[in-house]
Order: structure tokens, then C-alpha cells, then sequence
């Protein structure tokens, strides 16, 4: 009798019997992870946003996104061209056809969790939930800016794809959505539309709702027709390299925003000259990279938990 995980079998249809049980420890992983995402959110409004010393330093980040920025900006005005609500309702329409295609129900729950819940949330936490007190720093939009529409709008189209995509291809869908939120979000930067914490915000909102809807997954009954399209999971081999990659990166663009961003608040109130301000700015652009690989290379671990959510019993 087999004791270890297998996934559904690929033959037959209907509910699997009542011998398989949905995998609770990664139910009880992925409402962790969105019960962290949701506190991250409101301890960066709370850091940068409510106090003088965290909005001074992200000032001090997009003071140093003038140098260089008519460059930089010909590339971040492309990469934000592609993030708009006609691109978000295409990706939206081809993932819902193709799990009304394949007959995959909750992967059309999912699909509408990411990309609707994340986005509403967005809105809604920027317009209603939170403001942006006036303590004197006019550097930067003065009403409530976070989190970022553009980033959240960007990893969400990401995050769809990841969902929809044959089992083998996630990992390698994760390292381009990571990489497409960290340009998309370093693209605000640029062009000074956001501030760091705008951008780690909404990548919290997105881990979270992607979170809500593996736990969807795992929760929802298998049925033995669902693998044909996934088909076999991902070679380990290559999934535990983008894994290690992901959070490698996101490890030394840790060290780099945390350096950074603590040696710009060291020299508060005021900051000048072209190289501290360089400083602060690397920090900014760092913080995303780290904030865009790790959340990935969570989303990824959730993701194949959920899909082999079936233990027998």
C-alpha cells in the first residue's frame, strides 16, 4: 500500500474517494503566509508612511532617482506601458478560458482571487484604509501612495500566468514574474511615481491573495481528470535551483536595502550630495529586488504544495 504523496490519477472523472484528504499543513502555511503578508502591509505604512524619519529617507530615495533619469527613464516608461487595465483583462480572460477549457473550477477561483482581490485591495487600502499625514516632507506625492497599482497590477498578471501554466513550466514562470515585478517596480522608482515602501506593499498584498487561493486549492476536491494538463510536476532538480536562486538573490538584496537604507536614516534630518543620495537610491531599487524574489520563491513552494495536497490516506 502506498504511504507517500501522489498526485490524482490522470484517468477517470469525479471526486476522488474518501481515502484522500486535503493536505492541512499547507492550508495552515498558506493562511500563515497571508496573515503575514497583511501585518507587512500595515507595519510599512506604519515605518515609512506615519513617521518623519520614514518618510525623510524614502525622500531621500526618489531625491536620488533624478540622477540619471532621463536614461533610465526611456527603459521604465516601456515597462510601465505594459502594465494597464487592457493588459490585466486579457491575462484575466485567457486564464478563466482556459480553466473553463480544462474544467478546472477552482483554478477559475484562483485566477479571480489573485488578479480581482489583489487589485481591489490595492485600491481600497490606498483610498480608504490608509492616509498619509503631512509632517513637512515635500518630497514625493502627498496623498497616500501605497501600496503601488502599477507593481500590483504587474505581479498579479505574473502570478496568473504562474497558476495557469503546465506543472514543469512554474519554476521558470516564477524567475520571469520576478523578474517582471521587480522591473515594473523599480520602474515607478524611476520615474518617481512610488516609494519603496509602495512597492514592497503591494508585493505583500499579491503573496497574500496568492496565498488565499492555494489554500483554495488544497482545500478544493480533486478530481481524477485535473492533471492532464499539468501534466508531471516540474524535475526537482530545477525546481529547488530556482527556489535556491530566488532566495539567494533575495538574500544579497537584502543585505544591499538594509545597508543602504539604515545608513541613509543614520544621517537624517538632512542628506545631501550626489553620493548619499546614490545610497538611499540603491537601497530603494534593492528593497524590490528583495521583496519581488523571495515573495516568488514563496508563491512557488505554496504553489506545489497545494498541487500535491492529496495524501493517502
Amino acid at each position: 500500500m502506498a504511504t507517500v504523496d501522489e498526485p490524482a490519477a490522470t484517468t477517470g472523472a469525479g471526486p476522488l474517494p474518501g481515502g484522500l484528504r486535503p493536505r492541512w499543513p499547507v492550508v495552515t502555511a498558506c493562511l500563515a503566509v497571508w496573515a503575514a503578508s497583511m501585518v507587512g502591509v500595515w507595519a510599512l505604512w506604519r515605518v515609512f508612511v506615519v513617521t518623519e524619519k520614514g518618510q525623510l529617507v524614502e525622500a531621500a530615495v526618489l531625491q536620488g532617482a533624478w540622477y540619471g533619469r532621463t536614461d533610465l527613464w526611456r527603459v521604465a516608461e516601456k515597462v510601465l506601458d505594459v502594465v494597464s487595465v487592457g493588459a490585466i483583462a486579457v491575462v484575466l480572460l485567457t486564464a478563466i478560458v482556459i480553466a473553463v477549457v480544462r474544467r478546472r473550477w477552482e483554478l477559475a477561483a484562483q485566477v479571480a482571487l489573485v488578479a480581482g482581490g489583489a487589485n481591489i485591495t490595492t485600491q481600497v487600502v490606498k483610498h480608504v484604509l490608509l492616509s498619509r499625514p503631512d509632517l513637512g516632507v515635500e518630497v514625493g506625492a502627498r496623498d497616500n501612495s501605497l501600496p503601488s497599482g502599477h507593481t500590483t497590477a504587474a505581479m498579479s498578471i505574473a502570478v496568473v500566468l504562474l497558476l495557469v501554466v503546465p506543472a514543469r513550466a512554474r519554476p521558470w514562470v516564477g524567475v520571469l514574474g520576478a523578474a517582471y515585478a521587480a522591473a515594473t517596480g523599480v520602474s515607478t522608482l524611476v520615474g518617481r511615481w512610488h516609494r519603496p515602501s509602495d512597492v514592497l506593499a503591494s508585493v505583500l498584498v499579491v503573496l497574500g491573495w496568492t496565498a488565499a487561493t492555494c489554500a483554495v486549492t488544497a482545500l478544493w476536491p480533486a478530481r481524477r481528470s485535473e492533471d492532464r494538463f499539468d501534466g508531471p510536476p516540474p524535475a526537482r532538480a530545477s525546481r529547488l535551483t530556482v527556489l535556491v536562486g530566488l532566495t539567494l538573490i533575495g538574500a544579497v538584496a537584502a543585505v544591499v536595502a538594509v545597508g543602504a537604507l539604515s545608513r541613509t536614516a543614520d544621517q537624517l534630518p538632512v542628506i545631501e550630495g550626489r553620493p548619499a543620495l546614490l545610497v538611499a537610491y540603491a537601497g530603494g531599487v534593492a528593497a524590490t529586488v528583495w521583496a519581488s524574489s523571495w515573495a516568488f520563491a514563496v508563491i512557488l513552494a505554496l504553489r506545489q504544495g497545494a498541487s500535491l495536497r492529496l495524501r493517502r490516506a
